[in-house]
This record gives C-alpha cells, structure tokens and sequence, in this order.
C-alpha cells in the first residue's frame, strides 16, 4: 500500500459526497432560503453577533473545529492499523460528522443562535433542556482539558515552539484591529501571515538566550498559562482576536496540508504500517481498549464529534451571513476536516511501527514491546528535539510530516524549521479551539446559571462575561493540570461522542418538524443509533476495566463518577426524545403550526 492510493481515493469519496449528499441535505431536508435574514442581523450587536464574509466564517468555523482531534485522533488509533481508521473516517464523515454539524447550525439558527442547551428545551422541552445544558457543561470542560493536554506534550520544554506560538497571539489581535479599521481583509492577513513565518525563523536564534530559558517551560507552567490565556480570549470581543486567529490559522492550516499532498505526490512513501495490528483486541501502549467501540471513540473530529455542536451553535451561528452558507460551513467545513484527519494518518503510518510506538509510548511501556527504533534517532538530531516518549499525537504528526519530506534531497538543512513549524501551527489550531470552546462554555455557563439570576443571560453583559469566562477556565483548568493524555484523552473521546449523539437528537427533531418527508429524520437517526450504542459501550468499558479498576494506569474515581452522570443525562436526553417523536408523528398539524411560526 503507498499514501497517493489512500490520499487520491479519500478526496474523492469527500468531493462526490459534499456535491450529492451535502446538496441534497441542504435542499431537501433544511430547505435553506436566503430570503430570510439570518441571526447575525436580526440580532447584530458588534461583539457576538457580527455578519461575516462567508470564507472568514468557514475560516473561524473549520479553525474551531478542526482543532486537535482531526490531528491527533487519527495518530492515536495508528495504533490499530491504518484500516480500521480509513473506514471509520470516511463512513463517519460522510454519513455522520457532515450532517451533524450542518443540522446543528441550523437548528441554532432557527433559535437566534442560542446554545444546544436552549435549542433542545424549545424543540424537546425543559427537562431535555436542563439535562442538555449540564451535558455541555460537563462536556465542555472535559473537551477543553483534552484539547490543551495536546498542547502540554508539543510545547513542554520547546523554546523555540513556544515562541513561535506565543507571537501569534499579538500579531492575531494586530490583523483583526487592521481589519476592523480598514476593512482591507487580503491585506490584514498577508502582513499576519509574513509576521508568523518570521516569528518561526527568529526561534533558533533564541534558543541558549535568557529569553530562550524563560520560554522553556513544565507541564505544570504551562497548565497554568493556558486557562488565564483563555479568559481573556473568551472574554475580548469576537474580532479583535478569535476571527482573526481562526482566518489566519485556517490558510497556515490548509497550506501546510496542501503542502503534505504534494509531498506524498512527489515522495509516494511506502506504507510500513500494516492494515490491522495485533491491538486490535485491546491491550495496546496507546489505547487500552479494542478496536471497537475505541476506534470511533478515540477519532472524533474528522468522522464526527460533539464538539461541533458547541462551535455549530455558539460562535458560528451569531457569524453566518447567509442561510445558503451553512451548506459551505456546516456540511463543507466538516468533510475537509477528514480530509486533514486522513493527512494526519498518513504522516503516521509513513514511520516506521517502531518509531511511531516510541513516540507515543512512556519508555517503560515501549521496552515491553519488544520493538527497536529505525529512524527515530536520525530524526531527533535532524529536528534537534529528543522525540521519545513524546506521547500526546502532536509530535508525531511533525515527525511524520518532516519525515515525508526528507527524502526530498535539499530539505534536510530546512527539517527543523518545519518540524517546529508544524507544532506551532498545531499548537495555534488547539489553541483557536481553546479560544471558541472556552467562549462558547461561557455561553453556556450564562444560559444554564441564568435561570437562577437573569442579568447572566445577558451576553452583552460585562460582569456576567468574566464570572463565566473565569468559571469556565477554573473547572477545565483543573482537570489539565491534575490529568494526563491517556486518562483525559479517554474520558474526552467518552463524553465527545455523547456531545453529538445529543446534537443528532436534537437535528432528527428539528427535521421531523419542518421536512416534507418523514424519512429524511434517518438522515440523523442511523448515524444515532450507531453512535449511541458505542458510545455507552465505551463509556461502560472505561469505568469497569480503567477509572475503577486500582490496577490500571488511568484509575480515576472523578472519571468514573462523571462518566457515569454523563450518560445517565444522555439516557434521560433519549428517552424524552423518543416521547417527542411519537408525539410529532402521531399530530402531524404540529409540524404545520411550527412551520408558520418559523
């Protein structure tokens, strides 16, 4: 097997789907019309509700999304061989991640661009509403813990990564001031652009400085920095720094895949890895658990994640300019997304089994494999970074990459400039992440505690914004720094999944209310029915073999206890839904009196 086989056929199977499926999900089942304005008008307030270009939004749309899962999701369940991942992301996409994401934002839009939690309570009622908010809560808090641990293992004790991270950050807030003020969006970004790639060459000169060892930081330091960054990110307004990242962040994104392409084009590596491994049953040094339910457990972005639905009805709702967009945004932003997740596997399954068990295995555990490394040594003096041990699927995606691309002859002396290149735009990817999850748990936190005190539901209310802009970065805060990648990472993928099959509830509703046809509610419900039984499965499986069980590496009795509270809501969330449906179906004038009221 070689990479262009797997690269030119996966592009495909996407191309086709997004012009059949995606169309017809966007004509057939929403009906969108560009003849009603969208929420981003009717409740324009310059801050959260902003009409945007429709290429910026997909840019902050598929920035947020496309955020550590789709690079790290794939790298981790390598481990299972490249097969099972190739089938799951695909399927997954096409028939799950796209429409999620797609009848979601639609959903939220027909709701002013409220959150879930208050999209479910008008189309299922309240008790689904209450249990729906403090799903997300839960939810949200373990998603932003996972994404950041990513961010931990790439920039600990990496001057030079952490640099060319940091410098983004002004230069963000530089391009969205520029912008606001000019209006002259090519000319914001190209300057934003020419300013990161000069912070990126300016990192070795730092290395051995005073500015080098103030920049080398722990895991510990940088557990700390990352939640205060996300207040303010949380808290500033939408285009002074999160737009703007997104956008700039989106092109370096789909540029250095691009880039990737055409690499496996020029260099068409040989696949070593095989199609399934011997982990397949379980007990493998990356993921503990089988192949299934793991493997849609362990990719989430880039097949479909419930992380999605907080972007889909958050930040991207108050943003989209027009109905007809949410086709490019929604259904589009996600298949590209698999895209990128199917470039990540292939820069995996390019090293070598040894290597990539190395990387992404403690020592110890690596020793008792009985595997020996190839390439890794060449490759950690070529990148000027000790790579083993590395676990977290960030540095691995680099090290693949940079791998890729050094059996071009005149890059060897360019190799570590792209390796840290690479972990930079990673890290800023998470990061814009980081940025929209945290805002949009600050939504949340203000929808779900203002039923106790109105003023919180106020968005525009500044109080109210830092109360549930430092809530929010306290609690995941806490578990990033307690936690590890495997413990959070599982917990992570558990809850992320839960995130969706809500989010698919919540669609299937929403489509049985207003479609022609009844059966185009299967357009939700066979993703549904798949994703909630593995789910629960895998939710069952980590809290009897992992979070209680004193013998394994990821015992953790909060785990268990909130996995548990998680799928219990997501139980209730289930069963009020299915009483809704039958109501729907059995009074089909509803449908006609919600219609009118649209």
């Amino acid at each position: 097997m070689n990479a262009i086989t797997i690269m030119i056929a996966s592009i495909c199977i996407l191309m086709i789907a997004y012009r059949l499926y995606g169309t017809f999900i966007a004509v057939k089942v929403l009906k969108l019309n560009d003849d009603k304005p969208t929420p981003a008008y009717t409740e324009e307030d310059g801050k959260d509700y902003v009409p945007t270009n429709r290429w910026v939004t997909f840019g902050h749309h598929f920035a947020a999304i496309a955020a550590a899962g789709p690079l790290v999701g794939p790298i981790l369940a390598a481990q299972f061989g490249y097969l099972p991942s190739m089938i799951w992301l695909l399927v997954g996409a096409v028939i799950g991640g796209a429409v999620h994401d797609a009848v979601v934002l639609f959903a939220s839009m027909r709701k002013k661009g409220q959150s879930l939690s208050e999209v479910a309570k008008a189309e299922l009622g309240p008790v689904a509403g209450f249990c729906t908010g403090l799903a997300m809560l839960f939810i949200i808090t373990i998603t932003m813990a996972g994404l950041s641990m990513v961010v931990l293992h790439a920039l600990e004790r990496n001057p030079w990564g952490t640099f060319a991270v940091g410098i983004t950050i002004p230069i963000a807030m530089g391009v969205g001031l520029y912008h606001k003020k000019t209006g002259n969006l090519k000319g914001a970004a190209t300057l934003g652009f020419i300013l990161i790639m000069i912070g990126v060459f300016i990192g070795p000169s730092l290395q051995n400085t005073a500015i080098g060892d103030f920049l080398t930081l722990d895991m510990n330091t940088l557990a700390i920095i990352l939640p205060i960054y996300a207040f303010f990110a949380a808290a500033l307004p939408v285009w002074l720094l999160l737009a703007p990242r997104d956008y700039l962040s989106s092109f370096m994104k789909i540029g250095v895949f691009l880039a990737l392409i055409i690499g496996v084009f020029i260099v068409n590596p040989t696949i070593p890895f095989p199609a399934v491994t011997e982990f397949i049953h379980g007990g493998g040094p990356v993921v503990a658990g089988p192949v299934w339910p793991f493997i849609s457990i362990t990719i989430a972005c880039g097949a479909i994640s419930g992380f999605h639905a907080f972007i889909s009805s958050g930040t991207t709702p108050k943003m989209l300019d027009r109905w007809s967009d949410i086709k490019v945004v929604g259904f589009g932003a996600m298949l590209v997304e698999c895209v990128v997740a199917i470039m990540a596997l292939i820069a995996a399954i390019s090293l070598q089994p040894g290597d990539y068990f190395a990387i992404n295995s403690t020592p110890e555990m690596f020793a008792t494999l009985g595997m020996s490394v190839e390439n890794l040594p060449q490759l950690s003096q070529a990148v000027g970074l000790d790579l083993e041990g590395r676990t977290g699927g960030a540095v691995t995606l680099a090290v693949g990459m940079t791998y890729i691309f050094t059996e071009v002859p005149w890059f060897s002396n360019l190799a570590s400039y792209f390796f840290q290149f690479v972990i930079m735009f990673e890290a800023v990817f998470i990061l814009t992440a980081i940025d929209a999850g945290t805002r949009v748990a600050r939504y949340l936190i203000q929808d779900f505690f203002g039923e106790f005190y109105k003023p919180l539901k106020r968005v525009d209310w500044l109080p109210g914004s830092i109360f549930a802009s430092a809530l929010a970065c306290v609690m995941w805060g806490y578990l990033l720094f307690s936690g590890d990648i495997s413990s959070v990472w599982a917990l992570f993928g558990v809850s992320n999944q839960l995130m969706a099959s809500i989010g698919l509830i919540v669609g299937a509703t929403v489509i049985l209310k207003i479609a022609d046809k009844r059966w185009y509610m299967l357009t939700c419900l066979v993703p549904l029915a798949y994703l909630y039984v593995t789910v629960n499965y895998a939710g069952y499986w980590m809290v009897k073999n992992v979070y209680l069980n004193p013998d394994a590496t990821g015992y953790s009795v909060l785990n268990a206890i909130l996995s548990i509270i998680m799928l219990v809501l997501g139980i209730v969330i289930v069963v009020t839904a299915i009483k809704k449906w039958m109501e729907l179906w059995n009074n089909p004038n509803l449908k006609a009196n919600i219609k009118s009221a649209m």
